[in-house]
């Protein structure tokens, strides 16, 4: 008999190589699969990360902004703190649905009830009961997106191992999550808050998010588990890690070996200044759409959405800019210019060079603006992703551990904690200019407008340059990942030679 299991840690390597050789490549139906994994996270950034939570919070639930800021703020760094036990514990879990699969399935109905609940506070809450409620609701939808996200992000590696296809796999993922970013958009402020005959509070309207809650917490249920069905054909040809049990010991040597990863230092700390400026910009855009711009609800989710047109561009694009320019550079160029001329409306503004808010021209130059800023945002973002993906062979390569995902945890924890910051940032911002709460259109005056935009506009210019300038030391190009996907190969080569030769001095009992 054999002394040797099939499941020991040493064959895995040669397996791993026999698997990927005889994987089909991955064909529309799985890329749409992989990347409709990504709509929660687009419907969640409308619903809690694109401003709508931190002014329902603010100007609906009627939470002072400091304590609005510190809500979001915990919750994040709840959320952060536990990505990277996620991201580890599903790099080494062992199921007959793989490693990523169950958290998958796990999380999408987390998700879905976690989110309806975050909307439907009962009534009767106030002061520090309601505040407990909404953060331990609102770390519940954080904590069931990342058993879900983190999971689904890691498969990429290994369904697109090629240095520049696994770029357009990360594009169906990026279209998916704008797809359900606006969306969303379009349900929250042109359905439930639209203005009219029956609502005259627009996004005062607290019924209206309630029912938004309702909505999007049954889409987002339904499209994780769609995307977790349409990949699951390729769990045979996945990763699957040796029989061990949790070793703490394993878990913090893995997780220094991520956090000290040279080229993921660089792009946490990216990530660091980015997700500040994110969440900065981000938390103040119905404030700044309603109150500077005077636009209704319809008229914010017109620039969101037709704006979000620039993105099915920017999914198209970015392979093959990635392809020409290289990785890094491409971001550099991309995410300087979106900076640029995102900021340009309100600086004209400001100085008074833009038609009044009464003018048809309004409406027409913020959707330009939000389209081209978006098509070069989202093809920066999508490379990023592919840059995480490439650390992920380094790392295996240098340390021999496949742990995807708690490096795309690791990747994810900075951003997270200073998204939270710059809500905080932006939320301390509006007690600066004293902005007042529960503000109809119309009836904030100009001058804490312009106070807010010109504090604003320097504070985000910077974060960004900051960004940027740290991704100069970024150093994985493709002749890199090249290497490191040789170095894999040769290693799987050496461990089926090991288990050849000890096949060959076996003898039977």
């Amino acid at each position: 008999m054999s002394a040797v299991a099939l499941d020991d840690a040493p064959q895995a390597p040669a397996r791993e190589a026999q698997l990927a050789a005889n994987a089909p490549p991955i064909g529309f139906a799985t890329k749409v699969g992989y990347g409709l994994g990504a709509l929660p996270a687009g419907i969640l950034l409308t619903g809690l990360g694109a401003g709508a939570f931190n002014y329902y919070l603010n100007q609906v639930v009627g939470i002072s902004p400091t304590w609005t800021g510190t809500l979001i703020l915990a919750s994040l760094i709840i959320d952060a703190v536990l990505d990277p036990i996620i991201g580890q514990w599903s790099d080494n879990v062992r199921t007959r649905w793989g490693r990523r699969h169950p958290f998958m399935y796990v999380g999408a109905a987390l998700m879905g009830v976690s989110f309806y609940l975050l909307w439907h506070a009962p009534a009767q809450l106030s002061g520090q009961s309601l505040f407990a409620y909404m953060l331990i609701a609102l770390v519940g939808v954080r904590i069931a997106n990342s058993v879900h996200d983190i999971p689904s992000n890691s498969l990429v590696p290994e369904l697109a191992p090629d240095y520049d296809k696994r770029t357009t796999l990360i594009s169906f993922r990026w279209f998916f999550l704008m797809f359900g970013l606006v969306g969303a958009s379009v349900l929250l402020n042109a359905v439930f808050l639209r203005t009219g005959a029956s609502n005259h509070l627009g996004l005062l309207n607290g019924q209206g998010y309630a029912r938004f809650g309702a909505c999007a917490a049954l889409l987002i249920f339904l499209s994780a588990i769609t995307s977790a069905l349409g990949t699951q054909g390729r769990i045979k040809y996945l990763h699957l890690p040796p029989r061990e049990g949790f070793a703490p010991s394993k878990f913090f040597r893995e997780l220094k070996q991520a956090l000290t990863h040279p080229a993921l230092i660089v792009l946490m700390l990216c990530g660091m200044f980015g997700g500040v400026a994110y969440g900065f910009r981000t938390a103040l855009d119905n404030y700044f759409y309603t109150h500077m711009w005077g636009l209704s609800p319809q008229q914010i989710a017109g620039v969101t959405s037709i704006g979000a047109l620039g993105a099915i561009v920017a999914v198209i694009i970015a392979p093959i800019l990635s392809k020409a320019l290289g990785k890094k550079m491409t971001m550099i160029v991309l995410f300087t210019t979106s900076t640029i001329v995102s900021l340009i409306p309100m600086t004209l503004k400001l100085l008074g060079l833009m038609p009044p808010n009464s003018s048809p021209w309004i409406f027409p130059i913020l959707v330009v603006d939000s389209m081209f800023v978006l098509c070069l945002s989202i093809t920066g973002y999508v490379i990023v992703s592919s840059m995480v993906a490439d650390v992920a062979e380094d790392n295996a390569a240098k340390t021999g551990a496949r742990s995807e995902g708690l490096l795309f945890a690791a990747n994810g924890l900075v951003s997270k904690v200073t998204a939270g910051m710059g809500i905080f940032l932006s939320n301390s911002l509006l007690t600066v200019v004293h902005f007042p709460a529960h503000a109809m259109k119309g009836t904030v005056p100009w001058d804490i407008m312009r106070h807010m935009a010109l504090l604003f506009l320097p504070m985000y210019a910077g974060l960004v340059a900051l960004s940027l300038i740290v991704l100069f030391f970024y150093r994985i190009d493709k002749a890199t990942h090249e290497r490191n996907l040789a170095a894999i190969r040769d290693a799987a080569a050496a461990a089926n030679q090991v288990m050849a030769s000890g096949k060959t001095g076996m003898t039977a009992p």
